[in-house]
């Protein structure tokens, strides 16, 4: 018998053995009712089908509640995004009451001027109100299913609010953090979740601003991630991806670059209004450094120096001192009425 014949053979062979240890299998199972022969086939495809991936193009479920933990400027302008652009209704916690109405008086204000505009309608201004729920209790969080931390940049106070979070939250909660600069891995080893946690850090003014970095923890999975960017676009913002590096990409290029400009006038090298005309001129952007620093708060740019200095170990990351003495003072720009400029009731800078 030659090579070729011996192999159909063998096929032949192999083939008929199988379909007849299939047909014995089918028939002792089946015990009084033969199945026939053509319904062993779409048994195995079936049984094929199942073992393969699922497909990644299947869109993350919605988010339908969203949770802001810190009534400060930033989380009401984040509840404020997701209320009237996302349109989901939202939980808005601080432990200081003032702090909430104050947060909720800002929001109303900004969606007045809007409905002077024509942007939204007295009734649908009133719809957005409605979405926003005030509250000083973090128990209310456990029906949530999106949790944003906007609070001080406080490595340790951001963990405990994470681990608290962790435990009142439902299991599937997606946890992200406001976080210029902290490490979202070091925040997640908090939580029994590491995988469900995420950055997401606005830019300020929140209403204003259209981007938002994302920045993916080391343990982040991809389906949080697909949820996160999906819910920053329903909020009509522009998303770029960092990795989890000190002060990712807008803080690692902003910061040295507003500290180096107190150290300008520190050295007495140029006044502030110098300084801030040149760069606001010369390189065409909306405000000088001192003034955008003014407007991120002096205390913020302090921290987030911090975090670079500490965690890259580089001296070119060293606070000034002039910036440290006028946060030892209180001077923390717009938000206390003085910073590198002082500010009238109108806000106006002199």
């Amino acid at each position: 018998m030659s090579a070729l014949l011996s192999f159909r053979y063998l096929r032949t062979l192999r083939y008929r053995t199988a379909s007849s240890l299939a047909a014995t299998v089918v028939s002792k199972e089946a015990v009084t009712t033969r199945a026939p022969a053509s319904s062993v086939t779409p048994s195995c495809s079936k049984r094929t089908l199942a073992t393969k991936p699922v497909s990644q193009d299947i869109p993350p479920a919605p988010v339908q509640f969203v949770g802001v933990v810190g009534a400060g400027q930033m989380g009401a302008g984040i509840a404020l995004v997701a209320a009237s652009v996302s349109k989901i209704p939202v939980l808005l916690l601080d432990q200081n009451k003032t702090q909430v109405d104050k947060a909720l008086s800002f929001i109303d204000l900004l969606l007045q001027k809007d409905v002077v505009k024509g942007k939204y309608t007295e009734t649908e201004k009133d719809e957005i109100m409605q979405r926003i729920t005030p509250t000083q209790d973090l128990a209310a969080f456990e029906k949530v299913d999106f949790a944003i931390e906007a609070i001080s940049e406080n490595p340790a106070l951001k963990r405990e609010i994470f681990e608290k979070l962790d435990k009142v939250t439902q299991k599937h909660a997606i946890l992200a953090s406001n976080t210029s600069s902290i490490s979202i891995t070091k925040i997640a080893a908090s939580t029994k979740r590491p995988e469900r946690v995420i950055g997401m850090h606005f830019m300020n003014p929140v209403p204003v601003m259209k981007l938002v970095e994302i920045i993916p923890g080391l343990a982040t999975s991809t389906e949080t991630l697909d949820t996160t960017l999906t819910l920053a676009h329903s909020m009509g913002k522009t998303t770029t991806k960092s990795l989890d590096a000190p002060g990712f990409i807008a803080n690692r290029v902003l910061m040295p670059y507003i500290n180096e400009a107190i150290f300008v006038l520190q050295e007495g090298i140029a006044t502030r209004e110098d300084i801030d005309a040149t760069m606001k001129l010369g390189t065409n952007t909306p405000m000088g450094p001192l003034t955008l620093a003014d407007f991120i708060g002096l205390d913020t740019c302090l921290a987030i120096m911090r975090v670079l200095h500490t965690q890259l170990g580089d001296d070119k990351y060293r606070p000034s001192p002039l910036l440290v003495k006028y946060v030892d003072a209180g001077w923390l720009g717009k938000k206390s009425k003085r910073g590198f400029y002082t500010y009238e009731k109108s806000d106006k800078k002199k």
